[in-house]
């Protein structure tokens, strides 16, 4: 097995070695440089990167230890993926309690990035539906942690981005369903009081709710876009099969000049059609609700080997803008713009590891072409626009935010940093404190 030089987002490339990590792997090899659990490589920066160190490359840990069909408890190893879960639990009345935005990704990596998904603001995160897990540390050493057994590192696990040892199984409560489909509604935004209100007003009434936005929208239309929400449908929903059976592949890596302005405005145009009219409510498949993007394999192709950026922050709410509508407007400046502009409220739910991302307010996922200068420089006024707002950055989506940035965004970082296994790091770690 092997594993590429590169995150999702492609930057940056680095030089590491990897060892594949099996059910029957003991003991950690007596080595100088870190090691870091590598799953998937979804996450888009370099905390999955591990520059003259060792990847434990964790999909051979690919067991299922148990699967209650009543109670829907499911034990499997830290390799099976989301996508492989859903393929076997599906059909029996099952669901995932929490998932984010594609189903390529292991349950070890969904714990050390304890990720989020459209239901936070009634569910809060992955984290909070596991169990327990088994930690392998570089002493030997293998501790069943959960909420009473060993809190203090479940708690620096879960969220810890991979720091404090090798995650190999885990316990998952799952949540029940009628069947695979979805019943949702799509509603024209024309601004970001329209976004603010629908949100305010599904907040009950829906399970999962999310908006695309234009970001080439000035003015009184700032927060032009579409928002969604939807539930499990109900046993009697029309059966609706997911699109194709497998994703179409992107072969090549796109020209540079392909990604620009118009070719952005395209897009949005093409994108804001979904919606006739003001409104439209219909059943769809989980697949495409969840999964837009897993249709195309290898989509990150589309923004040539320079790769992209991806900058996801969390911001308190100030009435009907604040700071995403200050965001917002640093971009229209900026001559940049983002293809991909994902928003939504978190709950209020506490979070489950010390270093979670998610927490109450509004969170804001951009993707920006990777064009040098002028995109770190857009990046670096948006880092201070959250800063100066009480608000964070989300390590899984980051390939360039300074070591203030982080210890602003975590404030228990020195909690968390006593629970850190020695043996492991990773490049975003070392960035982001400074470390050779």
């Amino acid at each position: 097995m092997s594993a590429p030089p590169e995150s999702w987002g492609r930057i940056p490339r680095v030089t590491q070695t990897t060892r594949a990590v099996t059910s029957r792997f003991d003991t950690l090899p007596d080595q100088g440089a870190p090691f870091l659990a590598h799953g998937l490589g979804r996450s888009y920066g370099d905390s999955c990167l591990n520059g003259q160190g060792t990847l434990l490359l964790t999909r051979p840990l690919d067991q299922w230890v148990s699967l209650d069909p009543a109670s829907g408890l499911l034990e499997c190893e830290a390799g099976v993926s989301l996508a492989e879960i859903l393929q076997r639990v599906v059909s029996e009345g099952w669901f995932l309690p929490v998932t984010p935005g594609t189903k390529h990704v292991t349950v070890g990596g969904a714990i050390a990035n304890d990720v989020h998904g459209k239901n936070h603001h009634v569910a809060g995160t992955f984290g909070a539906h596991v169990l327990g897990f088994e930690l392998l540390r570089s002493d030997g050493s293998r501790t069943w942690c959960s909420r009473t057994e060993n809190a203090r590192r479940f708690r620096a696990t879960v969220g810890g981005l991979g720091l404090t040892g090798l995650i190999t199984r885990a316990r998952i409560q799952l949540k029940n369903i009628h069947n695979p489909v979805i019943d949702e509604e799509q509603i024209r935004m024309r601004n970001l009081e329209d976004f603010f209100r629908l949100a305010d007003e599904s907040d009950q009434s829906h399970e999962y709710t999310v908006a695309w936005l234009d970001t080439l929208a000035t003015g009184d239309r700032i927060g032009t876009g579409i928002f969604m929400r939807g539930n499990h449908a109900g046993p009697d929903a029309p059966a609706k099969k997911a699109k194709g059976p497998l994703p179409v592949p992107v072969p090549v890596d796109a020209p540079a000049f392909l990604l620009n302005r118009q070719s952005i405005k395209l897009f949005n145009t093409v994108y804001a059609k979904k919606v006739r009219g003001e409104q439209h409510r219909g059943f769809t498949h989980y697949e495409p609700f969840f999964y837009p993007l897993d249709v195309l394999g290898g989509w990150n192709k589309l923004y040539g080997k320079r790769g992209f950026f991806q900058h996801q922050c969390v911001v308190p709410r100030e009435g009907n803008g604040g700071p995403i509508r200050e965001i917002l407007e640093a971009i229209s400046r900026s001559g940049e713009s983002s293809f991909l502009a994902v928003l939504k409220c978190f709950g209020s739910a506490p979070a489950e590891g010390l270093m979670s991302f998610p927490r109450e307010g509004v969170t804001l996922a951009l993707d920006f072409p990777n064009r040098g200068t002028p995109t770190r420089e857009l990046m670096d006024e948006l880092d201070h626009i959250v800063l100066h707002n009480g608000g964070a950055l989300y390590p899984a989506k980051d390939a360039r935010m300074a070591p203030e940035t982080f210890r602003k965004s975590f404030p228990a970082l020195d909690t968390f940093q006593a629970e850190i296994d020695p043996a492991f790091s990773s490049c975003f770690y070392r960035r982001v404190t400074a470390t050779p």
